[in-house]
This record gives C-alpha cells, sequence and structure tokens, in this order.
C-alpha cells in the first residue's frame, strides 16, 4: 500500500511532456489532488448555477405565458359577441327614431349592461373617430373617397365598424374610410 501511495505521489509531482499540434514539447505541471477537487467543484458549482438560472428563467417565462393565456382567453367568446354588440348599436339609432320610449329605454338598458361585462372581462373600445389622422397600425382603411376639404386628406372620413382590443392587443380593427 505504501508502494501505491509513493508511486501515486511521485506520478502527481512528477512534471509530463506532450506535443502539442507543431511537433514542440509543452511542460504540463501535474495537478496535486487538492487542486484538482478544487477545480472540478468549481466547474459542478458553475454547472449547478447554471442550470438554476436557466430553471428560474423557465419558470419566469411559462408563469409570463400562463398570465398571457388567462388574459386574452376570453378572446374567442368576446370575438363571437362583437356582431351582437354592433347589432345592439344599430337597433338603438332605429329604436329612438321610434316614439315608443320604454321600448327605446328598455333596449338602452339591456344594451349598457351587455358592454359593461364585455368591459368587465378586459374589452375596449378603440378610440377611432371621424377627423382623426389615419393610422394603419390601429385602424382598417375600407376605401378612400375624395376629401371633402383639404384639412381631411389623409384622415379619416367616416368610421364603418368600431374597433375593440382585449388588454392592449387589437382584437377587431376599425374599419374607416379615409379622405384622399
Amino acid at each position: 500500500m505504501t508502494t501505491e501511495n509513493t508511486e501515486f505521489d511521485q506520478e502527481i509531482d512528477d512534471v509530463t511532456l506532450e506535443n502539442n499540434a507543431n511537433g514542440e514539447q509543452i511542460i504540463i505541471e501535474e495537478l496535486s489532488v487538492e487542486e484538482q477537487l478544487a477545480q472540478d467543484l468549481a466547474k459542478e458549482k458553475d454547472k449547478f448555477l447554471r442550470l438554476f438560472a436557466e430553471f428560474e428563467n423557465y419558470k419566469r417565462r411559462t408563469t409570463k405565458e400562463r398570465i398571457e393565456l388567462f388574459k386574452t382567453a376570453n378572446q374567442e367568446v368576446l370575438l363571437s359577441m362583437l356582431p351582437v354588440l354592433d347589432d345592439f348599436d344599430r337597433a338603438i339609432i332605429e329604436i329612438s327614431k321610434s316614439e315608443d320610449e320604454l321600448l327605446a329605454k328598455g333596449v338602452e338598458l339591456i344594451h349598457e349592461k351587455l358592454k359593461s361585462t364585455l368591459v368587465t372581462k378586459g374589452l375596449e373600445l378603440v378610440d377611432v373617430k371621424a377627423g382623426d389622422a389615419f393610422n394603419a397600425d390601429f385602424a382598417e382603411a375600407i376605401t378612400q373617397i375624395p376629401a371633402p376639404s383639404d384639412d381631411m386628406k389623409g384622415k379619416i372620413v367616416d368610421v364603418l365598424e368600431k374597433g375593440y382590443k382585449l388588454g392592449d392587443k387589437i382584437i377587431r380593427f376599425p374599419k374607416v374610410v379615409i379622405g384622399g
């Protein structure tokens, strides 16, 4: 056993020669057991820290994706409700022309209840009106007509269909007519 330890210690203390790619001899000192273990420990710590950081990034990313999913989970349902909201808007306009105030008031109450329910689910109206400068990022131009006046060139002349957004994402762009 002492012979093996002596040979092992001798092997560690010796300087070894190796050839590099150019054929030159490079002197490499053997590391002591403690130094080798310290290097191995440092490598394992580095590997552990990288793995831990990667896992933390994964947790943060999946949490963000889950929150985003919850925010937009209602998108499909809200999109299917938008035509009903549009029909209510048109009905309010037509019923207000009639002389039946009770009917108009009843439909208006139902309309407001539907709108407030959709707003609580995150639906917001995209604020675009006639006279605003046209921006393709926030509105969809259906057609272009000759501008009624010079100051209306490149601006919105009429809003044909309201646009809505869910959170920060526009789920239906307003359809507008622009002056040319």
